[in-house]
């Protein structure tokens, strides 16, 4: 009897010593409380700031909150399936999105899923939605303009490559408009852009995808959309996710242009989650590091060293302010840590001057290193006449007999104004706004041109150069210089057109 016990019980011990180790052993704990898109988990040790916390089928946390005993979490997806006792695993995973060529011309989420009906983005590259931005021995001087299309920008308030400059004003002056001029203006010149939707409307992102669409932008555009509808986790994590797909390409040694729009609603949606997660709240109930959530954000815009590529990310940031308040906190905070700003005000927009620049308010750090030779010659006087047209106005108001002088600069000042309109969609070459430039700021070539008559002049004239020195407008467009050849050509058929005209 016991010979066969302890037979059956070493074959058993043989069979059990030959089986191969198969599972895992993985930590584990509990959702003590799930409200709002937030949850609360206990028993959850050895997690990272910023890591996927896996809550079974497909469902995932982001770790932000690290405490003693707990750990605070927003919720990627499935806010309403997540219940407290539910078990929650560390993935020792951070957050990161499919990156590289695979993302071109796609409509995405902020976790890296189509939004536009087509295949999951296959790709072997992935990056992390943070990371380290650019050392100070990494940057290169910008230097290199970024052309914008629109000419009250790239005369007035330039953009080099790698440079901030935030888009601010109030609500409805077109903020949006010269953010997707701008990325139009790029097709065929190599650049890659990638525009960040944060709590709009989904009509106004399909508006937007639309007209990319039909300007052949999409080719090399993404787009990264965390509508009104999607939860304040998916609005926070958009603009590092398109940060991330365009730090890819700038790695590669390419120019990559990225339109945050706007880190207002993303400040909005921070203090949300902020809020739930019980921190400490500061100014406006913003939390204490509101600061820090956009100086790491744009922070990651450079223009790397030639031993790094040489490549670049330029960052057009929005925000939105209200009735004009420049100096409320999120907008001060933004201003802080970029690199210059453009300022739409509502009055010019609602007077038909579109874009609604306000000179005065409006500038850029870099200045004119980041403009082609050709429009540096023909702009240096622009934002001074511009400002004294704006000062002798003023002055016209209160009905003063007005010398012949002020009158001369009051209606220079206004052809000036009416030059610089520009329609939605409607960009220039760079020879193009050389050559209007140049006429527009003569002082004696438009003189007693009426002011209506300055737009239908300009094309007139643009039609006439084209057809007639198509090889000098070619000419200045590839070598970004005004010679002074080119200038007597543009000034005489500037001439010709005037003296017809009258």
């Amino acid at each position: 009897m016991n010979d066969t016990f302890h037979l059956i019980e070493k074959q058993f011990l043989d069979r059990l010593s030959a089986l191969s180790p198969t599972g895992t052993v993985a930590k584990a704990g509990r959702v003590a409380t799930s409200c709002d898109g937030v949850v609360m988990i206990e028993g959850l040790q050895d997690v990272k700031n910023g890591e996927l916390i896996f809550l079974g089928e497909d469902r995932y946390a982001l770790a932000l909150n690290l405490e003693h005993d707990m750990v605070g979490a927003v919720l990627l997806s499935g806010e309403n399936e997540v219940s407290a006792g539910d078990f929650a695993y560390a993935t020792h995973r951070i957050a990161a999105v499919p990156v590289g060529e695979a993302t071109l011309g796609r409509v995405l989420n902020p976790l890296g899923h189509p939004l536009d009906g087509g295949p999951v983005v296959e790709s072997n590259v992935y990056r992390n939605l943070e990371s380290p931005a650019p050392t100070i021995w990494q940057r290169a001087k910008v230097d290199s303009p970024l052309q914008t299309g629109v000419k009250a920008i790239d005369s007035i308030v330039p953009i080099g490559k790698g440079q901030r400059e935030l888009i601010i004003g109030d609500r409805q002056t077109g903020k949006s408009a010269l953010c997707i001029d701008a990325i139009i203006n790029q097709k065929g010149k190599d650049v890659i852009c990638v525009y960040v939707a944060i709590g709009q409307k989904s009509s106004t992102i399909r508006k937007v995808i639309d007209d990319l669409n039909e300007h052949g932008a999409m080719d090399y555009t993404v787009v990264v959309a965390a509508t009104a509808a999607h939860s304040a986790s998916l609005q926070y994590l958009a603009p590092y996710t398109g940060t991330a797909i365009a730090e890819e390409f700038m790695y590669r040694g390419k120019d990559c242009l990225i339109v945050y729009d706007d880190l207002s609603k993303h400040a909005v949606a921070y203090r949300t989650i902020s809020l739930l997660l019980k921190r400490p709240s500061g100014r406006e109930a913003y939390p204490g590091d509101i600061f820090y959530l956009h100086s790491r954000l744009l922070e990651r815009s450079a223009h790397l060293s030639p031993a790094l590529g040489g490549g670049s990310m330029t960052a057009l940031p929005v925000v939105e302010t209200l009735s004009g308040d420049i100096s409320a906190y999120i907008p001060t905070n933004v201003i802080s840590i970029t690199d210059g700003q453009i300022y739409l005000e509502s009055e010019l927009f609602h007077a038909g001057i579109r874009p609604a620049i306000n000179v005065g308010l409006s500038v850029s750090r870099v200045g004119s290193a980041a403009q082609c030779n050709a429009i540096k010659k023909v702009s240096k006087q622009i934002r001074l006449d511009l400002a004294h047209y704006r000062e002798m106005t003023l002055f016209a108001r209160f009905g003063a007999d007005l010398d012949q002088q002020t009158k001369a600069t009051l209606a220079r000042g206004e052809r000036l104004t009416e030059s610089l309109k520009q329609g939605r969609y409607k960009t220039k070459s760079v020879c193009d706004m050389t050559a209007e430039l140049y006429v527009v700021t003569h002082k004696t070539i438009l003189e007693g041109v009426p002011t209506d008559k300055v737009q239908p002049l300009m094309e007139a004239l643009l039609q006439t150069l084209h057809r007639e020195q198509g090889d000098m407008m070619r000419r200045i467009e590839q070598e970004g210089d005004f010679a002074p050849a080119d200038i007597e050509l543009v000034a005489e058929y500037a001439k010709k057109l005037v003296a017809a005209m009258q």
